[in-house]
């Protein structure tokens, strides 16, 4: 399928979906997503709402660049096992941590993607405390993400 512009992303994402279904979805009003499947560019707080609903990459559905889904949440438990495998042989005395080690790291990581500052500072004590207060609301963290 096409992706070169912001409708040919959209309709990628809609998908097998009815546009009215997809419009519930995002909380966007029909006519609407139609406006912006015929061409019409939305603004960033509408572009950032149907990615934020859909579980889409904002990057990816501005501009195509990067991956439509936000892969970063989920911990792919099989991938892991195949890098360990490939990287084994170079560091063999390497260890890969705990799928509940995985997640934490995931979900901090995700946290300093998410709230990076425009000249590149990085809040390390804030994603310290936002997994303090995610692993207390969700007892060990094993809700962080699910394997594929």
């Amino acid at each position: 399928m096409d992706t070169h512009t912001f409708a040919d992303r959209l309709r990628q994402l809609i998908g097998e979906r009815s546009v009215n279904a997809f419009a519930h979805l995002v909380g966007l009003n029909e006519s609407l997503l139609r406006k912006y499947l015929k061409g019409a560019d939305p603004g960033l707080a509408r572009a950032n709402q149907i990615a934020e609903r859909a579980n889409c990459s904002l990057e990816w559905l501005a501009t195509g660049a990067g991956f439509p889904y936000r892969h970063a949440e989920v911990v792919d438990m099989a991938a892991v096992s195949g890098a360990v495998a490939a990287t084994k042989p170079f560091h063999p005395d390497w260890r890969v941590p705990d799928e509940l080690t995985l997640k934490h790291f995931v979900a901090a990581y995700q946290f300093l993607r998410s709230a990076k500052k425009a000249d590149g500072y990085l809040d390390v004590r804030g994603a310290s405390l936002f997994l303090k207060a995610f692993i207390n609301h969700c007892g060990s963290g094993n809700a962080v993400a699910t394997s594929d």
